[in-house]
């Protein structure tokens, strides 16, 4: 429905804030469904590095949808 083409670009838009690490990581594992290995290969650094750059990008993505969610009652 129209709802999941807002979210999108919510994501999108909080995707947008982070640092090209973390986006890289969250956008590899979570939208193109790579494992924590694969996209430590494909960005070029190790598996701990992908776990915690994705799991920072998470926390903040979370506040930035919660703000957003607040934003429009």
């Amino acid at each position: 429905g129209p709802g999941s083409v807002a979210t999108r670009l919510t994501i999108r838009n909080a995707l947008d804030t982070l640092p090209a690490r973390q986006r890289e990581a969250v956008v590899l594992r979570y939208l193109a469904d790579l494992s924590v290995e694969q996209t430590a290969t494909a960005m070029g650094c190790a598996p701990g590095t992908v776990k915690s750059a994705a799991h920072t990008a998470l926390e903040t993505l979370r506040i930035e949808l919660e703000e957003d969610d607040d934003a429009y009652g």
